[in-house]
């Protein structure tokens, strides 16, 4: 089922926007370019989502785009990689009052320099910053996503 959702981005796209946690956080996905190491995702202000001072809760801004940079490194780089979230940090900026957008983005550089760093075996760690910003373009935080990437190891025959 999950290697059918990796081959077709409309099913890819529809899993996420039905999987119960986004739903009831009104996190959704607008677009889903895996090819083109881009996904776009917006979370309106909702009463599911705000925290006890009205803004958005700081959870929802982190959940919203916590899968998605881990989602495009599997995929761009394959079965013969292993790619696991290692830490994460979020800076927050002013508070959400309204819609909330992320634009993540892994370029194809980005892609061939991990290759390249990981060819003999060893352990890639990589920070990648997603903003996330108001419909007026209001900074509201930044998080910081630290991913473990490294080249899976042959395996041996006794």
């Amino acid at each position: 089922m999950i290697n059918a959702l990796r081959r077709n981005p409309f099913f890819m796209k529809l899993f996420i926007n039905t999987y119960a946690p986004y739903v009831g956080a009104g996190v959704k996905v607008t677009r889903l370019d895996i090819e083109q190491g881009a996904i776009d995702v917006v979370m309106p202000l909702t009463r599911f989502n705000k925290n006890y001072v009205g803004t958005q809760f700081g959870g929802s801004l982190y959940s919203m785009v916590d899968p998605f940079l881990m989602l495009i490194l599997i995929n761009r780089l394959g079965k013969q990689y292993v790619v696991w979230d290692k830490a994460a940090g979020i800076d927050f900026k002013a508070p959400g009052r309204g819609t909330v957008k992320a634009e993540i983005r892994i370029s194809d550089a980005e892609i061939a320099s991990i290759i390249e760093a990981a060819a003999e075996g060893k352990a890639v760690l990589r920070t990648y910053p997603v903003e996330i910003r108001d419909d007026s373009g209001l900074l509201i935080c930044q998080v910081d996503k630290v991913l473990y990437i490294r080249k899976k190891r042959e395996a041996t025959t006794p």
